[in-house]
């Protein structure tokens, strides 16, 4: 069996339990470091970029320390490449543990990906085959991460734009293979899911009904640019209401989860990603108050 004893071999104790809802935040951007400082606006928490502040010091450390003492924050990271066949980084877990160990972050989260081999990093978050024997390689280097870290991690499906001939089973197979194995948590993206629906024909609704929802913690919205024939994940715009219906979708099945914003480009003021995280607010209060 190819994932004989993987837990039991893991030297982690790790709760089976979720952590509670933060309810609704944004991605933390420079351009808002000063508003969110002066105007306190009605946001839950924030989602940090963990590689933004892997640093010794400077301005980006000292504006996420003071938006620490007044809100939540989870760290989202983007270099981990837990997907690669290369080893583990030692000296990014080692920045990322003290970042941690600084911010004590709620959760902190990356991709399931790959983004280089032979210390070469070539900033794109590639996919996967979705194979039992890839998901054998990732599941023991989760293992490896948590164990250093000392607590679980959250990995995010990517958005997609190729697919691979070896692939055995779905993307939403693979991933709940992987969370189980390595009994890590998700990040669903729900903008990720509807762009790689569209990209490679599959129904959105059958990778959320297919990922264990007991293992998802935080959700993540954005914007994206239609080609066509093809959607690229950009980060900078507006959320469409298809991906808002998708998000609806999401909490019928799953219920309250933490819920945030991704803006990267384009960046509008602060109170403009506000009025966006009230929809995400105002759906998840009429799914909610439905299913109670």
């Amino acid at each position: 069996m190819l994932f004989m004893n993987l837990i039991d071999k893991s030297k982690h104790t790790l709760t089976k339990l979720k952590l509670p809802s933060l309810g609704f935040g944004l991605g933390l951007r420079t351009d808002h470091y000063l508003d969110i400082l002066e105007s306190k606006p009605n946001i839950d928490w924030f989602e940090v970029l963990s590689e933004n502040y892997m640093v010794p010091g400077g301005k980006p450390l000292h504006f996420l320390d003071k938006i620490c003492e007044n809100y939540p924050v989870a760290m989202h990271g983007v270099s981990l490449s837990i997907g690669s066949a290369s080893p583990i980084d030692k000296g990014y877990l080692r920045d990322l543990r003290q970042l941690a160990d600084r911010v004590q972050p709620a959760w902190i989260s990356d991709h399931l990906c790959w983004t280089g081999v032979h210390g070469q990093n070539i900033h794109d978050l590639l996919p996967l085959p979705y194979t039992e024997e890839t998901a054998k390689h990732v599941a023991e280097r989760v293992v490896q991460v948590q164990d250093y870290l000392g607590r679980r991690i959250l990995l995010e499906n990517v958005s997609s734009y190729a697919s691979y001939v070896d692939s055995t089973m779905t993307e939403w197979e693979f991933i709940s293979l992987i969370s189980e194995k390595a009994d890590c948590l998700l990040l669903l993206d729900v903008n990720n899911i509807y762009v790689s629906s569209y990209n490679h024909q599959f129904d959105a609704k059958a990778f959320i009904d297919g990922v264990p929802k007991n293992r998802i913690q935080q959700i993540h919205l954005a914007g994206h640019h239609n080609h066509g024939d093809y959607i690229i994940d950009t980060h900078d715009a507006p959320i469409i209401n298809p991906v808002w219906d998708l998000y609806a979708y999401t909490l019928s099945r799953v219920g309250a989860v933490s819920t945030m914003i991704e803006r990267d480009d384009h960046i509008p003021p602060l109170k403009e990603l506000v009025q966006e995280l009230q929809i995400a607010r105002d759906i998840a209060g009429k799914i909610l108050k439905a299913a109670a």
